[in-house]
């Protein structure tokens, strides 16, 4: 092994992130303990000497692209430069017996509240040992050191609590990251604070359910606390709610949300169907009626709020009725944002054992037939934005075409659409312009630049 502490030989890591947001976040601040222990970052597997691969398994396509990236880097401890092959995270605390049986390559074995023995772990295994740590599911790791951020630095996602307590029947969360732990205030204002030094100006906030932050620590919901508390960051422009459990909004959220200027007009609100009995096998807290009366009182308290959504077509026991309810509740709430994902059956869960599963085909024809109506809703919202202004943050440039791509509030990066912007003028990611809204595609818009109203939100 090289100069490890002076840096001066260190070896090269190379660093893939699986999954989801809050995943990522994991992996920039394991990047950031690597990085301040002097190892180097790269993006090449072909000369990286260690090899470390943060996983998820939380449907069965998540598992398997997990499983295919370690067998493929595998090969590169077999006979490339790679000393080290490390695996992390959900794949890891889930089958941690397999991956050491079967794939003997792998070096390093760390669950998913083991991020602190990171650096321990993968000097032990430049020394020749097999190293392997699943701390207990209470233990909520802690690491200080500034995160790497790999979202181009202008946005950043911070993660306000670990683990769940819903155990909806059809997820293996709960077994996987333990029961739900908010982080304290201060280490959140702390990290926020630091991202905002590295020029992030929309902060996301993200856990598995952000609507029940500080209930454990503080007796009772905090968001709207922590938010005021952010809010007071200077350099943000946005700040992004994700993963709020319908039953779990709260008056004082609301009001939060309207009042902070900061805060996105934005809630993503997991539904997962509109039946009644599918919700009830699903193991979920809100009826149809509830969902209704929620979107109706949320977009009479936030007029102009954007509500994004995620569902499950085929989950077991699922008729053609139940499908069709769920497909006139979407017509009728038209939510701006939709996503649906095929019902994957994970073992370990109690509705993987429940009667009633349902062909692959079937779940495929449904979830078609929701996205595509969704995709008729979308077009027409995107029609209605039509000779609007909007304030959008730019992503990057399209050179070819003169183009900037760019994000309004309502757009989630990664899992929303775009704005995009002919102009011949010069911008820089990051940077937030005033657009009037040209054009509208079925998830995207078109606009043009208005150029006197560049970066209001610069301090």
């Amino acid at each position: 092994m090289g100069e490890g502490r002076s840096g001066k030989f260190m070896e090269k890591i190379l660093f893939i992130s699986l999954g989801c947001d809050k995943n990522l976040a994991d992996s920039e601040e394991m990047l950031g303990l690597l990085a301040a222990r002097g190892y180097q970052i790269t993006d090449d597997e072909a000369c990286a000497d260690v090899i470390l691969i943060n996983t998820c398994c939380f449907i069965g396509d998540a598992k398997e692209e997990s499983v295919q990236t370690i067998l493929e880097m595998a090969e590169y401890r077999k006979s490339g430069p790679c000393r080290v092959l490390a695996v992390a995270g959900c794949l890891a605390q889930r089958y941690q017996e397999e991956i050491a049986r079967e794939i003997l390559e792998v070096d390093v074995v760390l669950g998913t509240t083991a991020a602190e023995d990171l650096l321990e772990a993968i000097e032990a295994a430049l020394g020749g040992r097999h190293y392997e740590r699943y701390e207990d599911l209470d233990h909520l790791p802690r690491i200080d050191t500034e995160r790497i951020l790999t979202t181009g630095g202008h946005y950043a996602y911070l993660k306000i609590a670990e683990g769940c307590d819903k155990h909806c029947t059809y997820c293996i969360i709960p077994q996987l990251r333990g029961r739900y732990r908010s982080i304290p205030v201060e280490r959140l204002v702390g990290q926020a604070e630091a991202l905002a030094r590295q020029g992030v100006r929309e902060l996301i906030l993200v856990a598995q359910e952000t609507t029940i932050y500080g209930q454990d620590l503080y007796g009772e919901k905090s968001l709207h606390r922590l938010l005021g508390e952010l809010c007071r960051i200077p350099g943000f422009a946005w700040i992004r709610i994700l993963y709020c459990y319908p039953e779990e909004l709260y008056p004082e959220l609301i009001a939060t949300i309207r009042k902070e200027p900061k805060i996105c007009h934005y809630l993503d609100i997991p539904i997962q169907h509109a039946s009644d009995p599918v919700l009830k096998r699903m193991g979920r807290k809100t009826s149809q009626g509830e969902l209704r009366q929620l979107i109706a009182d949320l977009r009479r308290e936030i007029p102009d709020v954007v509500l994004r959504t995620t569902l499950i077509t085929g989950f077991p026991g699922e008729t053609q009725e139940d499908h069709e309810t769920l497909l006139g509740f979407v017509r009728e709430m038209a939510f701006e944002r939709l996503g649906v994902f095929t019902y994957s059956p994970e073992e370990g869960t109690p509705a993987a054992e429940m009667p009633g599963q349902i062909p692959e085909e079937v779940k495929e024809a449904r979830r078609a037939e929701v996205m595509g109506l969704q995709q008729e809703i979308s077009r027409e919202k995107g029609q209605e934005r039509i000779g609007q202004t909007m304030l959008c943050m730019v992503e990057g440039a399209i050179p070819q075409e003169g183009a900037y791509v760019a994000r309004t509030y309502a757009d989630a990066p990664d899992v929303d659409g775009y704005l995009f912007i002919r102009t011949g003028e010069m911008l820089m990611s990051g940077e937030f312009v005033r657009a009037v809204v040209t054009g509208a595609m079925e998830y995207d818009l078109i606009g043009g630049l208005i150029g006197e109203s560049r970066d209001e939100y610069a301090e």
